[in-house]
């Protein structure tokens, strides 16, 4: 290149024109980032109340009044009548016999699937009983669900 000619020559006007506009493009960017930059964030609402509920809500704790009573121990001659020990007025279930449940316990269960059948149920003809229940709801108790179909 010959001294004393610049370089414009070489660049067509459509490129010098580009880098202008990207120059200027840059420019101002930079200028609005470090203007947002130094701006202070707003300040917190001063009233102090929170906009949102509680995380954890207190547990409300039981007052009583009037006076308390103790438990006793009961002497060695008294007997007391435990809950647990008083046995049901009717069993709930029954033991079957060759499979077939009595008619004053349809419901058919089978102790290996926990499952429990209700007379009309599609899988009752042929469900070979290992306990038999008087109503749907002892049976549940006794932790069998009802068969699907």
């Amino acid at each position: 290149m010959r001294p004393g000619v610049g370089y414009r020559h070489l660049m067509p006007s459509a490129l010098r024109r580009l880098l202008r506009i990207s120059g200027l493009g840059t420019a101002v960017a930079l200028v609005y980032g470090l203007a947002r930059s130094t701006r202070r964030p707003s300040p917190p609402d001063p009233s102090g109340i929170a906009s949102w509920p509680p995380l954890v809500t207190e547990p409300e704790v039981e007052i009583r009044n009037g006076p308390v009573r103790f438990a006793t121990v009961p002497a060695a001659n008294e007997t007391v009548a435990d809950e647990r020990s008083q046995a049901p007025t009717s069993p709930t279930w029954v033991e079957p016999t060759n499979g077939m449940c009595p008619d004053s316990h349809p419901i058919k269960g089978n102790a290996g699937s926990m499952i429990f059948h209700v007379p009309g149920g599609r899988s009752y003809e042929r469900t070979h009983a290992e306990r038999c229940y008087c109503t749907a709801q002892h049976a549940e108790d006794d932790g069998f669900r009802q068969a699907k179909r």
